[in-house]
Order: structure tokens, then sequence, then C-alpha cells
């Protein structure tokens, strides 16, 4: 990373205009995350939710990944989840049906098509996750004997709802808008955004339980007494240490890269020699990013959602199948993995294998080498010791699965690391860590995005200063 035409690039009013922009945007989505659904009077609102977001492990997961919109019951509580769910769909379709694929090998117009649909995709699943949301919530609600939401009209629903929808459509317009006028891919910066924002409130609470000292305070060899709690201590000290480890680990997996050397044959046109120079193309070992992260995420909160939604109807024949999905699909404590059943260890398990398909799979959208076989063909580009065409097509793929393969165990190891260590805190210190496994998840999208942020600001950077080096 060059820093120094980073900084340099700071003085380039294009620059300063596409920061500006990202940052003004993540300013509207925190603004947008605190104006409450209109639904009932806030602070009682917002009392009840807490008590309920509290009780519960996927409460607090969606409070995380919509940046505290749900403890607010916040219009852009759905946030970008349908378009996540949108997205999968179509880009699922376009592998499936051979139109779709020509229309997206068709260039720009035909990507444009493909995002439009995507949109309009949309739509509908976030007018059906905003009814789902406010019938959970009012369920829930009811059944802690609260009256809060106990008469809530047709006219209300009807408010609500569209004050949902048109927030996650306004969500998905920001990350869009974010991504062509600003820099990096706005869809990843927003959930970047709404995890750090929860950085402050959970630093807090860590640095509140370790300086309670009503179990008594730490004795440094009997010398003196420091004010804070032995154990939470010890606890502290070890999360920041497998914290920076796993942070070096995601630094260098993200910018791990596999160099083949690009040969051009020399042409002669008329008097002037073309070719005859040696380029590279890297292959990044994860080509995908953090999307498959994301998109793993997004995947699996959709059966305890389900579960909630089902559990929340009170019908007899759906309460177990809903306890069931809710057990499978939400997180699960450390102390769940010691019982008799493998129920715990479903989530996990799911989450590993998840992140491996979807790295495949979205690495195969980023990265064809059919086409980067072509363009080489055109060019008169070759590997050397490949013949260019079908064989440097061969070529390409064969390394990139190979990368792929690692890279997606690596990746799913570090996603489900936070578990392992959780039950080993449990184990050792008999407490159950405020869900680090979810924090494990959102460390992996910070780092990675940003990574990549800082990547597309570098090569940014160099665009705009590049006149000064000739």
């Amino acid at each position: 990373m060059n820093w120094k035409t980073i900084f340099k690039s700071f003085k380039n009013k294009d620059m300063q205009k596409r920061l500006l922009i990202v940052l003004g945007i993540v300013v509207v989505y925190r603004f947008l995350a605190h104006i409450p659904v209109p639904l009932a009077e806030p602070t009682k609102l917002k009392e009840v939710i807490n008590s309920v977001v509290s009780g519960t492990d996927f409460g607090g997961f969606l409070n995380l990944l919509s940046g505290g919109a749900l403890a607010s019951f916040s219009i852009v509580l759905v946030g970008l989840s349908p378009f996540i769910t949108a997205s999968i769909i179509t880009q699922l379709l376009t592998k499936a049906i051979p139109k779709l694929e020509e229309l997206h090998k068709d260039g720009e117009s035909g990507r444009r098509k493909i995002q439009q649909w995507t949109r309009m995709i949309a739509l509908p699943l976030a007018v059906v996750q905003s009814i789902a949301f406010i019938y959970i919530l009012r369920q829930s609600v009811l059944a802690g004997n609260t009256t809060t939401l106990g008469e809530t009209t047709p006219v209300e629903w009807i408010v609500a709802i569209s004050a949902m929808t048109a927030g996650a459509m306004l969500l998905m317009w920001l990350g869009e808008l974010m991504t062509e006028q600003g820099i990096g891919n706005g869809l990843s910066l927003l959930i970047f955004a709404g995890i750090i924002s929860q950085l402050p409130s959970t630093l807090a609470t860590l640095t509140q339980s370790v300086f309670d000292t009503k179990d008594g305070a730490l004795s440094v060899f009997g010398w003196f007494t420091v004010p804070v709690s032995p154990m939470m201590f010890g606890v502290a000290l070890a999360l920041a240490a497998i914290s920076l480890i796993v942070l070096y680990l995601l630094v260098k997996i993200n910018e791990a890269q596999r160099v083949v050397t690009i040969n051009y044959a020399k042409r002669v046109q008329g008097n002037s020699n073309y070719g005859g120079v040696k380029s590279i193309l890297p292959m990044k070992l994860i080509a995908a990013g953090v999307i498959p992260v994301i998109f793993a995420v997004a995947f699996l909160s959709l059966p305890a959602f389900i579960g909630q939604v089902l559990k929340a109807t009170q019908n007899p024949n759906y309460i177990a199948f809903a306890d069931k999905l809710i057990t499978w699909f939400q997180t699960p404590n450390p102390g769940q993995f010691t019982g008799t059943t493998m129920e715990a260890f479903i989530y996990p398990a799911m989450y590993f294998i998840l992140v491996i398909l979807f790295t495949y799979f979205y690495t195969g959208i980023v990265f064809n080498s059919n086409e980067i076989a072509e363009n080489l063909q055109k060019q008169g580009g070759f590997i050397d010791g490949v013949r260019p065409g079908e064989q440097t097509e061969k070529y390409l793929s064969q390394t990139m699965n190979r990368l792929i393969l690692f890279g997606s165990l690596v990746l799913g190891v570090i996603a489900v690391l936070p578990f392992a260590v959780e039950y080993l805190m449990y184990n050792l210190t008999g407490l159950q860590s405020a869900n680090l496994a979810i924090g494990g998840t959102g460390l992996l999208i910070v780092v990675s995005v940003g990574l990549e942020s800082l990547r597309q600001i570098n090569s940014r950077a160099l665009m705009v200063t590049y006149d000064d080096y000739k």
C-alpha cells in the first residue's frame, strides 16, 4: 500500500468529492437507523424492543447486522437483506439460464438489465420481510403481557410496512450511489459502517466488566492491587491476543495471490515493433473477498427468521418445527456444545460449508477464465508452456480451483473459529462470552471490507496522481 500516494491524492478534487460522498452517505445511513417506524410512542417502543432483543441470540445477531436498527425499530431495519437475497437469486438464475448468461456477457447494458431485475425482485422481498418483522415484534410483545402494540390498526400496519419497505429501497439506492460515485462496494461499506457503529457499546460493556471488582481485585505478586476483575482481565487479554492473531491471518489471506506471467508475442507492422514484453496476471487466493461471508450469514439467518415467524403465529402445529429451526439456525451458546445432542453443531457446520460454497460460486462470477483466455489470445498474450485458447482456459481454471480450495477452507475455519474459542472459554472459566461468534463474523467482514476499500483508494490514488509521475 503506497501511503505517500494516498495522502498526496487527497489534494485532488475528484478524490475529495468521492470520499465526502462516502462519508455523507454513511452519516445519512446512521441517521436513518435512529428514525423509528411510526407504530407506537417511540420511547415506550424502544424499551419494549430492547427487552425482546436482549432475550435472544437471534435478536442480538440481527441487531449487529442492522447496525443497531433493530433496537430502535428503525425504518431501515430490513436493511440490505432483500437486495442481498435478490442478488443471490439473480446470480443463480444467470448461471442456470443460458439466455441470462448471454445477457450478462453482453457487457454493461446486459449487466444493467440484470441489476434492474435484481431491484425489482428486492421490492416484494422487502415488503414480505417488513410484514414478518412487525408481526414477530407484535406477537413477542403481546406474549410479554404488554399492550404497547396491542391495538394496532390496519392503517398503522400499512404505514409501518410502507416506511420499512421505503427504508430498505432507500438503503439499496444509497449503496448503489456509493458504489458509483464513491470508492469501493457500497453494499459492503454500509454493512461495515453498521458493524463499526456497534463497536463503542461493545467496548464499553467489556470495559465495565473488566473494572467490576465486586468479586475481588487483581493482586500483583502481593505488592499492590489493581482495581480490575482478575478473571475478566484475563479474558480481555485472551480476546485481544486472539483478535490480533486472527487479524494478522485475515490480512495475509486477503493479500495472498498467485502471480502468472503473461508473455506477448513480438509483432512487426511496417517500421514499428509491437509486443515482445511481459506482464503479470494476479490471481487472488480469495477473489470473492467478503461477499461469501455476507451471503452465508444472510442465508443462515433466513431459516431462523422463518422459525420466528411460525412461532409468533402460536399455532400448535408449527411450534415444534419453529423451535427446531430456531435451535438449528441461530448462534448456539457454548454450553449447548456439551449437551447429548448434536443440534448445537448444525449452525457452525452449515456456516463452514456455506462459506466454502459461496466462495466457489462467487469466484466463478468475478473470475471468468474463458473470457480472460479469449482476451489474451486476441492481444497475442500467452503463458509459458501453455497453448493459447482452450489450454490457457483450462490452466487458469485449474490454478484458480486450487487457490479457491485452500482459500475457502481457511476462510471457513476463521469463520467458525469463534465458536471454538467460546467453547474453550466456557470450559476453562465457566463464562458464556457475549456472542463471540457474532463478533468473529463482524471482525471478518470489517477486516475484509477495510482491506478492499484501502485497495480501491490506492487504485484511485494512483489514477488521480498519474500525471505527477510523467
